[in-house]
């Protein structure tokens, strides 16, 4: 079912007797990037999933944007859906939504699961990064950054043995209003770092990232695990930063056996 709060396109799956999971994208999709965690999860567990600001259906307003405000809309969601307690799942930019929301409401979430993300803000170098990159959805269209862009979130070998799963998320990346996605640029850049908060979550946590990931390595994730205790981390083989969609039944089946050992009672 689908529900507009807070000029937020929410979809809502599953039954709400079970488990609630919310789910927060990563960039520069929209909620569809979860939907093979969809097909299966919603099964035995409640599911709600939105569209961040600026991307998807969600409203774009004038592009100014931050990640505060992308943490409030992520509790106005929760409020609107009347979740209690549920688990948090982030992928990469979702990540740091997720991060940045437990350091200020961990009481509103049962436990956090961490997808190909980093706690660290962007140094220098990662600032100019997304800064060029702006400059070339400005120069050369969102097109031609959305093709370059997913390029490197890929395992290689998956941009050819998942040839339509690659080229359906690049799709997806180039579907947006370019004023929503410049935005996001400008609220990764300019997000806080939430390491020093690692070792103070208390809630069961599980980190995940693809063995082959580009962006967020396996040292990278791990390292990040071991700052959060009593966490358990999993390394996704044949996947790169999209492991969600690169090994989804891996992911699936983390994610299913981590809220029933650590979540349910």
């Amino acid at each position: 079912m689908k529900y507009e709060i807070n000029s937020l396109a929410v979809y809502e799956f599953g039954d709400r007797k079970n488990p609630s999971i919310i789910f927060v994208h990563g960039f520069p999709f929209d909620h569809t990037m979860w939907k093979e965690q969809i097909n299966e999860l919603q099964k035995d567990h409640h599911l709600v999933v939105y569209d961040i600001r600026g991307l998807g259906e969600s409203y774009v307003g004038d592009g100014q944007y931050t990640m505060e405000a992308y943490v409030s809309d992520l509790f106005s969601v929760m409020e609107g859906m009347k979740l209690n307690k549920p688990v948090l799942c982030g992928l990469s930019m979702g990540g740091y939504i997720s991060l940045r929301a437990v350091e200020v409401g961990e009481d509103k979430f049962s436990g956090l699961i961490l997808l190909d993300t980093k706690s660290q803000s962007d140094d220098d170098n990662g600032k100019l990064v997304r800064s060029n990159s702006i400059n070339k959805i400005n120069i050369e269209g969102l097109a031609s950054f959305a093709e370059s862009f997913v390029s490197n979130l890929f395992a290689e070998e998956n941009k050819e043995e998942l040839i339509d799963v690659y080229n359906d998320t690049i799709k997806m990346a180039q579907s947006h209003n370019p004023l929503g996605v410049k935005g996001a640029l400008i609220a990764m850049l300019s997000r806080t770092d939430t390491t020093k908060n690692l070792e103070k979550i208390m809630i069961p946590t599980l980190v995940m990232g693809g063995a082959f990931d580009k962006l967020t390595p396996p040292t990278v994730m791990r390292e990040m695990a071991e700052k959060i205790k009593d966490s358990e981390y999993a390394s996704v083989p044949r996947a790169g930063h999209m492991a969600p969609l690169e090994n989804p039944s891996f992911v699936n089946d983390m994610i299913r056996g981590f809220i029933k050992r650590r979540i349910v009672k």
